[in-house]
């Protein structure tokens, strides 16, 4: 395998409980039901067709941007503070592709400036390659846009290359891209659509070396 590349929410950083525990407090405040399907129905998604699945459930006349505004403060505050925190085993895992030298890259649905800042806030940059955000591609996953142009921008073909994922909209996007999915699950649970999607599916990133490391020695 030529290249890695990870989503970020929910498979780099624990961000999706974090958001989720934000757009809770926004809903608590404005008497928005039922906010918890709204959130997971946008898991894996860019800021655009959130705001469109947001519309559909709450109608065209909701303030999604007024709303969204205050759930990225508060989100950012609890950034600011600590709150944000690694997935177990990303650095490890990082530091362990750097040493077989085997380029790793982000591709997120989060805007490119954000994804620098948090991985930035961790000393993480140096371990990427590559960048891809949300706002550099037209189309949101599912749609395989934001891989192609990730293994694009590496300049290794899809077939040659891990995406690894904790989202439905996200592992469809890899498989659709033709690349090899890796399912390391964080708010959704596998389902039999990602177990037939997914080349594999870990419970942590540990699991994900463990396999990797069995794999050089083959």
């Amino acid at each position: 395998m030529q290249c890695v590349v990870f989503d970020m929410d929910g498979v780099l950083f624990d961000s999706e409980k974090l958001v989720l525990q934000c757009w809770e407090q926004t809903a608590q405040a404005h008497h928005i039901p039922d906010i918890q399907t709204a959130c997971r129905s946008c898991l894996g998604s860019n800021a655009a067709s959130a705001r469109q699945k947001f519309l559909e459930k709450y109608g065209a006349d909701f303030p999604y941007d007024t709303y969204k505004q205050e759930m990225s403060a508060r989100y950012w505050q609890q950034v600011e503070t600590g709150k944000l925190v690694l997935k177990p085993g990303v650095r490890e895992m990082l530091q362990f592709l750097r040493e077989q030298h085997i380029p790793a890259a982000i591709a997120s649905s989060t805007r490119r400036a954000a994804v620098r800042q948090q991985i930035t806030l961790f000393g993480l940059q140096d371990f990427f390659r590559k960048i891809i955000g949300g706002d550099m591609v037209q189309q949101s996953k599912p749609h395989p846009e934001i891989y192609q142009t990730a293994c694009a921008a590496m300049d290794v073909p899809p077939a040659c290359a891990y995406a690894v994922e904790d989202s439905y909209n996200g592992i469809r996007a890899a498989s659709r891209a033709g690349m090899h999915p890796i399912m390391i699950p964080d708010l959704l649970p596998p389902t039999p659509e990602m177990e037939q999607l997914a080349e594999q599916i870990f419970p942590d990133m540990a699991a994900f070396q463990a396999f990797l490391k069995a794999s050089q020695k083959k």
